[in-house]
């Protein structure tokens, strides 16, 4: 098993950047692929973006393309979601999930950590 620490969120203004940070304990974050979801408040979980085993190749929900961007750092176990731009209705709390499918389909997900807010104000 493994459990996760998303980190990193705050109150950003209109355009500024934050970066996520998703930490595991337990086994290591490199035998799984790292989704990352969102959920504002009375809206459904979205995917944003999922990174694979190695960190070569990563896919992005059109929403946030260009803008954000994931990473691995395998020595410390940890992967990142790096966000530009950032619009208030990038607005949610954050979420990394850990599978052993590249997938970007919430349900399929085994590990989540508890999540991280982020809130842009316009």
């Amino acid at each position: 098993q493994v459990q996760l620490v998303e980190s990193g969120g705050g109150l950003v203004q209109t355009g500024g950047s934050l970066r996520l940070s998703c930490a595991a304990s337990g086994r290591a974050l490199r035998y799984y692929h790292i989704g990352w979801f969102r959920q504002a408040p009375g809206k459904e979980r979205e995917f944003v973006s999922v990174i694979n085993l190695s960190g070569s190749y990563a896919s992005y929900a059109n929403s946030v393309k260009g803008r954000f961007t994931a990473s691995r750092d395998v020595a410390n176990n940890t992967v990142y979601l790096q966000m530009n731009s950032l619009k208030p209705e990038d607005t949610a709390v954050y979420y990394c999930a850990a599978n052993a499918r590249f997938t970007s389909v919430a349900d399929q997900y085994d590990y989540w950590g508890q999540g991280t807010q982020v809130t842009v104000s316009s």
